[in-house]
């Protein structure tokens, strides 16, 4: 589980990718706040959390901390409803945020702050919520990515987009872990909605030449290797519009 977790793209490495092709910010791209049940079930809460932290994520990269401010509220709010809210340092991100004085430290934290309530919660027996954090990560990135993809088609995005095939897979795996939780198999199989376009992706992947690596004193050789992206623009038309159908379904669950 936990090397699934960190093979899921992050949300500064999405937004990042967005903002240097260009494209401008827009706060369409962004949850709706008063959609944000803050005091519901922690099925909800946990997968509030993780489409808000993409959200911070898509914020902090483009600078806009101000709105960054009202998203940090609601997520302070989600986890201490979780009873995780000592690893969300939301005076210190608040503070940094107001300064705009150190950005990356506000970006840093941020990241490393969904990391350790991510960590917490399998620790303690709350894998389940720690699942829907993750889902709920995922699908907010890709719907910002996929909505980028829609208004200014780019090749490199996607290809960006049509390599989710395998972590949206992936993400299946740790979901279908419990599928008898009625609400996560009503997750399970709006997202299984969205992997029936992705079959339709096809990767490849090519072996280059090996490299020789110097790790803690040790040479060893590592075999690289790039992937093949096929993707159509039929394919992906079809993604964009099933990703925005099942994020909006479950934005107010």
């Amino acid at each position: 589980m936990q090397e699934i977790i960190e093979n899921v793209s992050s949300p500064v490495e999405m937004a990042a990718i967005v903002k240097r092709m260009g494209v401008p910010f827009s706060n369409r791209f962004l949850s709706d706040l008063d959609a944000i049940d803050s005091h519901g079930t922690s099925f909800k809460m946990a997968y509030s959390l993780g489409m808000l932290g993409a959200d911070l994520g898509y914020l902090n990269v483009y600078e806009k901390t101000g709105t960054s401010i009202n998203y940090l509220s609601v997520i302070n709010r989600l986890a201490d409803g979780l009873r995780i809210s000592q690893f969300f340092d939301f005076n210190t991100l608040k503070r940094l945020a107001t300064s705009n004085s150190n950005l990356d430290s506000l970006m840093f934290l941020s990241v490393h702050s969904f990391n350790e309530m991510d960590y917490y919660l399998r620790q303690t027996e709350r894998s389940n919520l720690s699942a829907l954090m993750i889902a709920g990560l995922w699908i907010e990135g890709i719907y910002l990515i996929t909505q980028v993809a829609k208004e200014k088609p780019d090749e490199e995005l996607a290809e960006f987009i049509g390599e989710q095939k395998q972590t949206l897979d992936n993400l299946l795996v740790i979901l279908k872990n419990y599928e008898r939780d009625p609400q996560f198999a009503k997750l399970i199989k709006d997202f299984e909605q969205i992997k029936l376009e992705f079959e339709k992706v096809r990767i490849s992947y090519v072996m280059g030449e090996p490299v020789e690596v110097e790790q803690d004193g040790i040479l060893t050789v590592v075999q690289q290797e790039s992937s093949v992206v096929d993707i159509s623009q039929k394919t992906l038309n079809r993604i964009i519009d099933v990703t925005k159908k099942v994020r909006n379904k479950h934005l107010a669950m």
